[in-house]
Protein backbone atom coordinates (compact mmCIF):
# COMPACT_ATOMS: atom_id res chain seq x y z
CA UNK A 1 0.00 0.00 0.00
CA UNK A 2 1.29 3.46 -0.83
CA UNK A 3 1.46 5.81 2.06
CA UNK A 4 -0.75 8.88 1.76
CA UNK A 5 2.18 10.97 2.94
CA UNK A 6 1.41 11.77 6.56
CA UNK A 7 3.18 8.66 7.82
CA UNK A 8 6.38 7.16 6.33
CA UNK A 9 5.79 3.98 4.31
CA UNK A 10 8.25 1.98 6.41
CA UNK A 11 6.51 2.95 9.67
CA UNK A 12 3.08 2.04 8.34
CA UNK A 13 4.32 -1.34 7.07
CA UNK A 14 6.16 -2.07 10.33
CA UNK A 15 3.10 -1.18 12.43
CA UNK A 16 0.86 -3.39 10.29
CA UNK A 17 3.23 -6.37 10.45
CA UNK A 18 3.80 -6.08 14.21
CA UNK A 19 0.10 -5.71 14.95
CA UNK A 20 -0.99 -8.64 12.80
CA UNK A 21 1.74 -10.89 14.18
CA UNK A 22 0.71 -10.01 17.75
CA UNK A 23 -2.99 -10.61 17.01
CA UNK A 24 -2.36 -14.07 15.56
CA UNK A 25 0.13 -14.99 18.30
CA UNK A 26 -2.45 -13.95 20.89
CA UNK A 27 -5.12 -16.06 19.19
CA UNK A 28 -2.75 -19.02 18.98
CA UNK A 29 -2.16 -19.05 22.73
CA UNK A 30 -5.84 -19.76 23.33
CA UNK A 31 -5.79 -23.37 22.08
CA UNK A 32 -3.30 -26.22 22.01
CA UNK A 33 -3.19 -28.10 18.68
CA UNK A 34 -5.20 -31.07 19.97
CA UNK A 35 -8.04 -28.73 21.05
CA UNK A 36 -8.84 -28.00 17.41
CA UNK A 37 -10.24 -31.53 17.13
CA UNK A 38 -13.65 -30.55 18.47
CA UNK A 39 -14.15 -28.36 15.41
CA UNK A 40 -12.63 -30.76 12.88
CA UNK A 41 -14.74 -33.62 14.25
CA UNK A 42 -17.83 -31.66 13.20
CA UNK A 43 -17.04 -30.73 9.58
CA UNK A 44 -20.58 -29.53 8.79
CA UNK A 45 -20.30 -26.06 10.42
CA UNK A 46 -16.79 -25.60 9.00
CA UNK A 47 -17.86 -26.46 5.46
CA UNK A 48 -20.82 -24.11 5.79
CA UNK A 49 -18.57 -21.33 7.06
CA UNK A 50 -16.02 -21.88 4.30
CA UNK A 51 -18.67 -21.86 1.57
CA UNK A 52 -20.39 -18.75 2.90
CA UNK A 53 -17.12 -16.85 3.30
CA UNK A 54 -15.56 -17.85 -0.03
CA UNK A 55 -18.65 -17.97 -2.25
CA UNK A 56 -21.60 -16.37 -0.49
CA UNK A 57 -19.97 -13.08 0.50
CA UNK A 58 -18.52 -12.31 -2.97
CA UNK A 59 -21.94 -12.98 -4.50
CA UNK A 60 -23.60 -10.66 -1.98
CA UNK A 61 -21.06 -7.91 -2.68
CA UNK A 62 -21.40 -8.18 -6.47
CA UNK A 63 -25.21 -8.02 -6.32
CA UNK A 64 -25.18 -5.03 -3.96
CA UNK A 65 -22.52 -3.15 -5.95
CA UNK A 66 -24.49 -3.65 -9.17
CA UNK A 67 -27.76 -2.66 -7.46
CA UNK A 68 -26.21 0.63 -6.33
CA UNK A 69 -24.80 1.29 -9.80
CA UNK A 70 -21.33 2.03 -8.47
CA UNK A 71 -18.49 3.27 -10.65
CA UNK A 72 -16.22 0.51 -11.95
CA UNK A 73 -13.35 1.31 -9.58
CA UNK A 74 -15.61 1.23 -6.53
CA UNK A 75 -17.16 -2.06 -7.59
CA UNK A 76 -13.73 -3.60 -8.21
CA UNK A 77 -12.55 -2.44 -4.78
CA UNK A 78 -15.57 -3.95 -3.05
CA UNK A 79 -15.23 -7.24 -4.89
CA UNK A 80 -11.50 -7.35 -4.17
CA UNK A 81 -12.22 -7.10 -0.45
CA UNK A 82 -14.94 -9.73 -0.70
CA UNK A 83 -12.56 -12.39 -2.09
CA UNK A 84 -10.07 -11.86 0.76
CA UNK A 85 -11.40 -14.03 3.63
CA UNK A 86 -10.35 -14.35 7.24
CA UNK A 87 -9.97 -11.05 9.12
CA UNK A 88 -7.90 -11.85 12.27
CA UNK A 89 -8.87 -8.66 14.12
CA UNK A 90 -12.58 -9.33 13.60
CA UNK A 91 -12.03 -12.89 14.78
CA UNK A 92 -10.41 -11.64 17.97
CA UNK A 93 -13.32 -9.30 18.57
CA UNK A 94 -15.81 -12.10 17.94
CA UNK A 95 -14.13 -14.27 20.56
CA UNK A 96 -14.40 -11.40 23.01
CA UNK A 97 -18.14 -11.36 22.32
CA UNK A 98 -18.59 -15.04 23.09
CA UNK A 99 -17.49 -16.67 19.84
CA UNK A 100 -16.56 -20.35 19.79
CA UNK A 101 -12.76 -20.53 20.10
CA UNK A 102 -12.11 -23.92 18.51
CA UNK A 103 -14.54 -23.24 15.66
CA UNK A 104 -13.19 -19.73 15.09
CA UNK A 105 -9.54 -20.77 14.92
CA UNK A 106 -10.25 -23.88 12.83
CA UNK A 107 -12.23 -21.72 10.40
CA UNK A 108 -9.43 -19.14 10.32
CA UNK A 109 -6.84 -21.79 9.49
CA UNK A 110 -9.03 -23.34 6.79
CA UNK A 111 -9.75 -19.97 5.16
CA UNK A 112 -6.09 -18.95 5.30
CA UNK A 113 -4.90 -22.14 3.63
CA UNK A 114 -7.65 -22.06 1.00
CA UNK A 115 -7.01 -18.38 0.26
CA UNK A 116 -3.60 -19.32 -1.12
CA UNK A 117 -5.52 -20.91 -3.99
CA UNK A 118 -8.83 -19.05 -4.11
CA UNK A 119 -7.44 -15.49 -4.19
CA UNK A 120 -5.27 -15.97 -7.33
CA UNK A 121 -8.09 -17.92 -9.00
CA UNK A 122 -10.63 -15.23 -8.10
CA UNK A 123 -8.35 -12.53 -9.53
CA UNK A 124 -8.11 -14.47 -12.80
CA UNK A 125 -11.91 -14.84 -12.89
CA UNK A 126 -12.43 -11.14 -12.18
CA UNK A 127 -10.09 -10.32 -15.05
CA UNK A 128 -12.50 -12.10 -17.36
CA UNK A 129 -15.52 -10.31 -15.90
CA UNK A 130 -14.01 -6.83 -15.86
CA UNK A 131 -11.72 -7.26 -18.90
CA UNK A 132 -8.73 -6.31 -16.78
CA UNK A 133 -5.09 -7.32 -16.63
CA UNK A 134 -4.64 -7.84 -12.90
CA UNK A 135 -2.69 -10.79 -11.53
CA UNK A 136 -0.93 -11.90 -8.40
CA UNK A 137 1.63 -14.65 -8.01
CA UNK A 138 0.39 -17.40 -5.67
CA UNK A 139 3.69 -17.31 -3.80
CA UNK A 140 3.05 -13.70 -2.75
CA UNK A 141 -0.31 -14.66 -1.27
CA UNK A 142 1.18 -17.74 0.41
CA UNK A 143 4.08 -15.75 1.89
CA UNK A 144 1.76 -13.08 3.29
CA UNK A 145 -0.58 -15.67 4.83
CA UNK A 146 2.26 -17.71 6.31
CA UNK A 147 4.11 -14.74 7.81
CA UNK A 148 1.08 -12.80 9.05
CA UNK A 149 -1.25 -15.62 10.10
CA UNK A 150 -0.16 -19.24 10.15
CA UNK A 151 3.34 -18.94 11.65
CA UNK A 152 2.39 -16.77 14.67
CA UNK A 153 -0.77 -18.84 15.18
CA UNK A 154 1.30 -22.04 15.20
CA UNK A 155 3.85 -20.54 17.59
CA UNK A 156 1.14 -19.49 20.04
CA UNK A 157 -0.60 -22.85 19.83
CA UNK A 158 2.67 -24.73 20.35
CA UNK A 159 3.40 -22.58 23.40
CA UNK A 160 -0.05 -23.38 24.81
CA UNK A 161 0.53 -27.10 24.36
CA UNK A 162 3.99 -27.00 25.91
CA UNK A 163 3.30 -24.71 28.87
CA UNK A 164 -0.41 -25.28 29.47
CA UNK A 165 -1.84 -23.19 32.30
CA UNK A 166 1.61 -21.75 32.99
CA UNK A 167 1.16 -19.66 29.83
CA UNK A 168 -1.88 -17.83 31.21
CA UNK A 169 0.05 -14.96 32.76
CA UNK A 170 2.07 -14.39 29.60
CA UNK A 171 -1.08 -14.65 27.48
CA UNK A 172 -2.78 -11.98 29.59
CA UNK A 173 0.16 -9.60 29.10
CA UNK A 174 0.22 -10.43 25.39
CA UNK A 175 -3.47 -9.64 25.11
CA UNK A 176 -2.93 -6.19 26.60
CA UNK A 177 0.05 -5.52 24.34
CA UNK A 178 -1.97 -6.63 21.32
CA UNK A 179 -4.84 -4.31 22.24
CA UNK A 180 -2.40 -1.41 22.61
CA UNK A 181 -0.82 -2.19 19.23
CA UNK A 182 -4.25 -2.29 17.61
CA UNK A 183 -5.15 1.12 19.03
CA UNK A 184 -1.86 2.64 17.86
CA UNK A 185 -2.14 1.05 14.42
CA UNK A 186 -5.71 2.26 13.89
CA UNK A 187 -4.59 5.76 14.87
CA UNK A 188 -1.70 5.64 12.39
CA UNK A 189 -3.95 4.40 9.60
CA UNK A 190 -6.57 7.09 10.24
CA UNK A 191 -3.92 9.82 10.12
CA UNK A 192 -2.25 8.36 7.05
CA UNK A 193 -5.23 7.54 4.85
CA UNK A 194 -7.81 10.15 5.82
CA UNK A 195 -7.28 12.09 2.61
CA UNK A 196 -7.53 8.97 0.47
CA UNK A 197 -10.52 7.66 2.41
CA UNK A 198 -12.34 10.93 1.83
CA UNK A 199 -12.29 10.14 -1.90
CA UNK A 200 -14.81 7.34 -1.40
CA UNK A 201 -18.26 8.53 -2.45
CA UNK A 202 -21.22 8.47 -0.09
CA UNK A 203 -23.01 6.03 -2.39
CA UNK A 204 -20.02 3.68 -2.21
CA UNK A 205 -19.99 3.85 1.59
CA UNK A 206 -23.74 3.12 1.67
CA UNK A 207 -23.28 0.12 -0.64
CA UNK A 208 -20.48 -1.24 1.56
CA UNK A 209 -22.64 -0.83 4.67
CA UNK A 210 -25.53 -2.69 3.04
CA UNK A 211 -23.28 -5.51 1.78
CA UNK A 212 -21.64 -5.90 5.20
CA UNK A 213 -25.01 -5.91 6.95
CA UNK A 214 -26.35 -8.62 4.62
CA UNK A 215 -23.17 -10.69 5.07
CA UNK A 216 -23.43 -10.27 8.84
CA UNK A 217 -27.08 -11.32 8.86
CA UNK A 218 -26.35 -14.28 6.57
CA UNK A 219 -23.59 -15.53 8.84
CA UNK A 220 -25.80 -15.16 11.89
CA UNK A 221 -28.77 -16.87 10.24
CA UNK A 222 -26.75 -19.77 8.84
CA UNK A 223 -24.41 -20.18 11.77
CA UNK A 224 -26.39 -23.05 13.23
CA UNK A 225 -27.97 -23.59 16.65
CA UNK A 226 -24.78 -22.90 18.63
CA UNK A 227 -24.85 -19.16 19.53
CA UNK A 228 -21.06 -18.99 19.79
CA UNK A 229 -20.63 -20.37 16.27
CA UNK A 230 -23.24 -17.97 14.90
CA UNK A 231 -21.32 -15.02 16.36
CA UNK A 232 -18.06 -16.27 14.90
CA UNK A 233 -19.41 -16.90 11.41
CA UNK A 234 -21.31 -13.61 11.26
CA UNK A 235 -18.20 -11.58 12.12
CA UNK A 236 -16.06 -13.62 9.73
CA UNK A 237 -18.46 -12.94 6.85
CA UNK A 238 -18.87 -9.22 7.46
CA UNK A 239 -15.19 -8.39 7.96
CA UNK A 240 -12.63 -9.21 5.30
CA UNK A 241 -8.85 -9.50 5.25
CA UNK A 242 -7.69 -6.04 4.19
CA UNK A 243 -4.06 -7.18 4.19
CA UNK A 244 -4.66 -9.62 1.34
CA UNK A 245 -6.75 -7.15 -0.64
CA UNK A 246 -4.18 -4.38 -0.25
CA UNK A 247 -1.40 -6.76 -1.29
CA UNK A 248 -3.23 -7.51 -4.56
CA UNK A 249 -3.92 -3.80 -5.08
CA UNK A 250 -0.27 -2.88 -4.46
CA UNK A 251 1.10 -5.54 -6.81
CA UNK A 252 -1.17 -4.28 -9.59
CA UNK A 253 -0.67 -0.55 -8.92
CA UNK A 254 -4.37 -0.06 -8.28
CA UNK A 255 -5.90 3.37 -8.77
CA UNK A 256 -6.53 5.75 -5.88
CA UNK A 257 -10.28 5.13 -6.25
CA UNK A 258 -9.83 1.38 -5.72
CA UNK A 259 -7.55 1.94 -2.71
CA UNK A 260 -10.07 4.40 -1.26
CA UNK A 261 -12.79 1.75 -1.60
CA UNK A 262 -10.63 -0.87 0.15
CA UNK A 263 -10.01 1.48 3.06
CA UNK A 264 -13.66 2.51 3.19
CA UNK A 265 -14.64 -1.16 3.31
CA UNK A 266 -12.21 -1.74 6.17
CA UNK A 267 -13.67 1.01 8.34
CA UNK A 268 -17.33 0.59 7.37
CA UNK A 269 -17.21 -3.17 8.02
CA UNK A 270 -15.70 -2.54 11.46
CA UNK A 271 -18.45 -0.02 12.21
CA UNK A 272 -21.09 -2.49 11.01
CA UNK A 273 -19.79 -5.38 13.09
CA UNK A 274 -19.34 -3.39 16.30
CA UNK A 275 -23.01 -3.03 17.38
CA UNK A 276 -23.63 -6.67 16.51
CA UNK A 277 -20.75 -7.82 18.72
CA UNK A 278 -21.90 -5.53 21.55
CA UNK A 279 -25.35 -7.15 21.32
CA UNK A 280 -23.86 -10.66 21.29
CA UNK A 281 -21.58 -9.87 24.23
CA UNK A 282 -24.53 -8.66 26.27
CA UNK A 283 -26.46 -11.78 25.35
CA UNK A 284 -23.56 -13.95 26.49
CA UNK A 285 -23.41 -12.21 29.86
CA UNK A 286 -27.15 -12.63 30.27
CA UNK A 287 -27.04 -16.39 29.85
Amino acid sequence: MTSAGAVPQWLLSLAAAATMFAVMLDLGTRLAPYEYRSAWNRPGPLVKGIFLSLVGVPMIVIVVARAFGLPRAAEVGMVLMSIAPGAPVALRRALGAGGNTSYALALQVALAVLAMVTVPLSIALLDEVYAGEASVEPWRIALQILAAQLVPLALGSAARQHYGARLDRFAAHLGRVTTALLIVFVGIVIVDVWGVLAQARLRTIAAIAVACAIALASGHALGGPDPSERTTLAASCAARNAGLAILVASVNSASAAIVATLLAYLFVSAATVTPYLVWRRRGTKGR
